[in-house]
């Protein structure tokens, strides 16, 4: 189940408003263009924005998610139709041949279930080629990043177009051990509607992502910093031998 702020359509159409700064996707245009893809899935692709750069660069690419709001705000955009979109996630994919299979942002840690993060990870090597890559990110558990996420940090107003102002902020709900819900609101100032999306993501260990790697049958390659949070993310490349 795709959480509400991807799921509902509302929310899914606001998403890329009020998160415009995606920096974070150099790196994995970059991590491409080094291992020359020319097929990419992009697991838990969201609004498009990723898979979107990377069609534009004559690259062919195949977008996955298990919400169908976000999939039609993709489908919707400029270039939309240059995408294979699927609804749906890494656990039953259609065949593929694919140089390069990433999980951008907080999609790796979004998997909080074993079952589905083990899925996942068989699912993403099946489709990929011999010699085919997954890169992903999660946050380190030791920078708590958690500690930030109160509404005295995050609270902001946002003027949308033909939407109004839109109020949002998130709050800490739970830590219980790798497990950490937090909750977003968002209120519309147009009709005085507010609208919650409660999320939760798993904090793993970098011995333990590697450990899962290579019982999955990857080769571990790198694993680096993120440029965009140093010090605060492990990125790893691991590949299908």
């Amino acid at each position: 189940m795709a959480d509400d702020c991807f799921a509902h359509p509302r929310l899914a159409a606001l998403y890329d408003v009020l998160d415009p700064d995606r920096g974070d996707l150099a790196a994995y245009l970059r991590i491409a263009e080094e291992s020359g893809a020319r097929r990419v899935l992009d697991i838990g692709c969201g609004t498009g924005v990723f898979a979107l750069l990377l069609a534009g660069r004559g690259i062919d690419v195949v977008g996955v998610d298990p919400a169908l709001a976000s999939l039609e705000v993709a489908r919707a955009k400029q270039d939309g139709a240059r995408v294979r979109w699927i609804h749906g996630d890494a656990t039953g994919l259609p065949p593929l041949q694919v140089d390069l299979a990433t999980m951008t942002a907080n999609v790796a840690q979004a998997i909080a279930a074993p079952a589905a993060w083990e899925g996942t990870l068989r699912g993403a090597y099946e489709a990929l080629r011999p010699g085919g890559h997954l890169v992903f990110e999660t946050r380190d558990p030791a920078g708590r990043a958690w500690e930030e996420w109160t509404r005295e940090h995050s609270y902001r107003v946002t003027e949308v177009p033909a939407v109004g102002p839109v109020e949002s902020w998130v709050e800490l709900v739970e830590v219980s051990g790798p497990l950490v819900t937090f909750r977003w609101t968002y209120g519309f100032a147009a009709d005085g509607q507010v609208l919650t999306s409660d999320s939760t993501l798993r904090f793993r260990e970098r011995e333990e992502v590697e450990q899962d790697l290579i019982e999955r049958g990857y080769v571990v390659d790198e694993v680096r910093d993120a440029p965009d949070r140093p010090g605060r993310e492990f990125v790893f490349l691991a590949r299908r031998p």
